[in-house]
């Protein structure tokens, strides 16, 4: 399992910020549906604001556009 997160990191160069896109693990995680997996983000935000922390330092809205068979995205 390390690996596959290895491999499915990035990072922002200007910062050195290590983060992954959640489709690019939804996957690995064993969701075959997206709706299925974004409630279980939305899960782990609500865990993380419950323990006293900003879910807002950890997660980050959607800013990847993915491109769609008929061109569009």
């Amino acid at each position: 399992m390390t690996v596959l997160f290895g491999a499915a990191a990035r990072r922002a160069d200007a910062e050195g910020i290590e983060f992954w896109f959640a489709r690019d693990l939804q996957a690995h995680l064993g969701y075959a549906r997206w709706e299925n997996f974004q409630t279980a983000i939305q899960h782990a935000m609500g865990s993380c604001e419950a323990t006293g922390h900003a879910a807002s330092d950890h997660f980050r809205g959607v800013t990847k556009m993915i491109g769609l068979g008929s061109g569009s995205s």
